[in-house]
């Protein structure tokens, strides 16, 4: 299972890559084409496409547990409540939606965006498991560990999140296979068997366990047992704020050096950053950026890839803030495989990402660039 998941991830990463050329030229093609409606249809029909098979990317780093996550404090019954129109839209109307959460606010300690996705993912399985209707109930309940619980997980506060269904349920054999990756009960082409391989890599990132509890016409159970945040951590109301703000600040022309080992993605950021105005420098290496950096001393700005050979991403940061210590540096990549608390300055773009995001982390590091 190691080797799968080293094998996925690294799969996932060169697709992202591809898919980060892909959708971001599509984006700019998308201002640049005439306003014909057949021409609009088949280039957001090719945007559907990418996006999917981005969706697909995020499933198989999730699994490989690579994927990039922004742990925060997540209030769960507001992040459920505040998906509710969208769960009873994709559930259909033969579903019933109840949720159990207690008095007081629970906030856990994972990534609010994909543990949307996450219970996103375990509502549909559990639509798809009660063919005809039923209920899916979502409830919430906190406990003190001792280190001694069936999950194993380490002593301390835990909330267990959890998705029940009134379906079908499983067989002891079906249940143990679960969450193998690729493995699916659906019909070939209704499912990839990435979803709950998914879940689990989330909730293990996050310092957590997935439990699944289920019996053979009985229905479905599946836990997801996330630490409980601590009182530091930065919430979610608090990002949204920050994220608004950031997006208020002061445009103006940037130089901006970027960085990426594929000339694909390369061209294609470079073409995002032009066609938002800025002055672009784009070069292939570590060693080629630093020559940059020594020769023009007006760059604002450093773009760069984190997977690259002979000098990663955050190796060119270091060498660079040793030359200049006040250049805001973008840090771009789709893996998490980065050192603890290394990137509390460096702003960070997840691939694939649109031009869109590319935006807001500009204004967001536009006040500091020198």
């Amino acid at each position: 299972m190691e080797a799968v998941g080293q094998f996925t991830g690294g799969a996932a990463h060169d697709f992202n890559n591809l898919l980060m050329a892909i959708l971001g030229s599509l984006e700019i093609l998308r201002k640049r084409l005439p306003n014909d409606q057949r021409l609009l249809a088949l280039l957001d029909n090719a945007v559907l496409g990418a996006k999917r098979g981005s969706a697909l990317t995020q499933r198989m780093l999730a699994f490989a547990r690579r994927q990039e996550l922004k742990h925060e404090a997540v209030d769960v019954a507001c992040l459920v409540n505040n998906m509710m129109e969208l769960m009873e839209r994709s559930l259909g109307p033969a579903i019933d939606i109840e949720t159990h959460f207690p008095i007081e606010a629970v906030h856990v300690r994972t990534d609010a965006n994909q543990l949307e996705t996450a219970l996103l993912n375990l509502a549909i399985n559990a639509r798809d498991a009660m063919p005809n209707g039923g209920t899916v109930t979502i409830a919430v309940g906190v406990e003190q560990l001792n280190g001694l619980h069936p999950t194993n997980l380490p002593s301390g506060q835990f909330a267990c999140l959890s998705v029940s269904d009134t379906g079908l349920g499983m067989d002891e054999a079906t249940l143990a296979r679960a969450t193998e990756p690729f493995f699916t009960t659906k019909g070939i082409g209704k499912g990839t068997g990435l979803g709950l391989s998914m879940v689990e890599g989330l909730t293990g990132q996050s310092g957590g366990k997935l439990m699944a509890r289920s019996t053979l016409g009985q229905g479905t159970t599946i836990e997801l047992w996330l630490p409980i945040a601590t009182d530091g951590m930065t919430r979610t109301s608090e990002r949204d704020m920050g994220e608004a703000s950031s997006t208020a600040a002061a445009k103006r022309q940037l130089r901006i050096l970027a960085v990426d080992d594929d000339n694909l993605v390369l061209a294609n950021v470079k073409a995002m950053l032009e066609d938002l105005g800025h002055n672009v420098i784009a070069v292939g290496s570590g060693t080629r950026a630093l020559e940059a950096i020594d020769s023009m001393p007006d760059i604002d700005l450093l773009v760069t890839d984190q997977v690259m050979p002979m000098m990663t991403g955050l190796q060119l940061i270091e060498e660079m803030r040793a030359r200049r210590p006040a250049l805001p540096a973008i840090l771009a990549t789709g893996y998490a495989e980065l050192p603890q608390g290394v990137c509390a300055s460096i702003g960070r773009l997840a691939k694939p990402f649109t031009q869109r995001a590319l935006a807001e982390a500009l204004a967001l590091h536009a006040s500091h660039a020198s």
